[in-house]
């Protein structure tokens, strides 16, 4: 069966795909994905579903990054989310695979029962089963398939203004002031914690969001710039043509749009 390629704004999810398989879409790309495995989609980015027919068969996790946080302990979801730049993690280990399976049913069993304390036992089997996912992926994380490195909180909550502000708001100024920064500073803070400017987040959170719509709706291209705050939609070509070498219609055109 099919979902339709979506989002949701203040959800993440784990997948757990026990049986079967399919492909995803997540963002503008197409994945296969094959049970066992765990599938990471955090909050706001593009994702829809091909499973198998009368074959796949899991969980789906859904919770807010606030629900799980108030344990105050977010160093797994920190990690998940760095993590879900590659959001299929094959689950190899059996053992871990139950254990992980049996989280999922003990979730399900919390939220269904409801017995008394069980909006906290459910807050503390999903930090269990984050961390397990975190875990398996920080082993094939040993074998050089990924790389695991905990999320630096400055620039998650950068990550976090640009996708509150992003449309209105380019100016680096604007983003320092927010964290209680000066430009420079914050500059080099990002550029020390992942090897690009700040400006550069900006920038790619601008594209990220013209590549969904472009891939994800039949918006006119005039509309996406005017929605997107470019003063015309000749600078808007510009723009999309610099940071990907191609244009915006050409980009929909590639991509079945």
């Amino acid at each position: 069966w099919t979902i339709r390629a979506h989002r949701h704004r203040n959800l993440f999810q784990i997948l757990l795909i026990e049986r079967g398989g399919g492909e995803m879409t997540f963002d503008v790309a197409k994945l296969a994905f094959a049970a066992p495995a765990a599938i990471l989609i955090p909050a706001a980015i593009a994702h829809g579903f091909r499973f198998e027919p009368n074959a796949t068969d899991g969980w789906v996790i859904s919770f807010t990054e606030d629900a799980a946080g108030a344990l105050a302990d977010r160093e797994a979801l920190s990690r998940l989310r760095s993590l879900a730049a590659e959001p299929v993690i094959p689950l190899g280990d059996e053992a871990e695979r139950g254990r992980l399976s049996a989280l999922a049913a003990e979730l399900f069993d919390e939220n269904s029962l409801a017995r008394e304390g069980y909006r906290l036992a459910m807050r503390g089997v999903l930090i269990l089963i984050a961390v397990a996912v975190a875990r398996l992926a920080a082993s094939r994380a040993r074998s050089g398939s990924v790389t695991l490195q905990p999320a630096d909180a400055t620039v998650a909550q950068l990550r976090s203004l640009l996708d509150e502000f992003f449309r209105d708001e380019r100016q680096l100024s604007f983003y320092a002031e927010k964290l209680g920064m000066s430009v420079d500073r914050l500059n080099d803070h990002v550029k020390r914690a992942t090897g690009v400017t700040a400006g550069h987040l900006i920038r790619q959170r601008v594209l990220s969001e013209a590549k969904r719509q472009l891939v994800f709706t039949t918006q006119p291209i005039h509309d996406i710039a005017k929605e997107l705050a470019f003063a015309d939609p000749s600078h808007f070509a510009r723009f999309f043509r610099k940071q990907t070498g191609t244009t915006p219609h050409d980009f929909r055109e590639q991509r079945g749009g």
